[in-house]
């Protein structure tokens, strides 16, 4: 008779094992393989690209923190009609030896993408990039504002 339900991945339970049972075993190896388990990961190296904006009076600066990535995994791209910057890039697996045996996965890994529309009053011609120690620096200018006209003085003559 099993007293652990199968689905986390036990049909019964020996009273006499020495073996220590894990209930969250099954929630690990659903995260860990399986097509679902795929799309677990996929989503979360998308939900676990932080990205921080802040704007001075000079620019918008984006910060994503990358750790491990090089420049040439990462894609910095602008829709300009929509004045959409878009960050993606994807973190390789890493090369699995037949005799490796994993006790822990928790970097995420696989395409991540972040989409930020820009406010109108940015120089989309003059956006730099650059990374450092695993931390991506995108730094978009804004445009000069419109100075208000100021009255002419006008001197009367005669």
């Amino acid at each position: 008779m099993s007293i652990i339900p199968s689905f986390l991945g036990r049909r019964s339970l020996d009273p006499f094992s020495l073996e220590v049972w894990d209930p969250f075993q099954a929630f690990t190896d659903l995260a860990s393989g399986g097509p679902s388990g795929q799309f677990v990961r996929e989503t979360s190296a998308v939900a676990n690209t932080q990205i921080d904006w802040k704007e001075t009076p000079e620019a918008h600066i984006f910060k994503a923190d990358l750790p491990g990535l090089k420049k040439e995994e990462v894609k910095i791209e602008l829709e300009e009609g929509q004045r959409v910057l878009q960050i993606s890039g994807e973190r390789s697996k890493e090369e699995e030896e037949k005799n490796d045996k994993w006790h822990r996965i928790e970097r995420s890994r696989g395409k991540f993408l972040r989409r930020f529309r820009l406010p109108e009053n940015v120089k989309v011609e003059e956006i730099k990039a650059s990374m450092d120690n695993g931390v991506l620096t995108v730094t978009v200018p804004k445009q000069a504002e419109p100075q208000p006209p100021q009255p002419k003085s006008i001197e009367i003559s005669g």
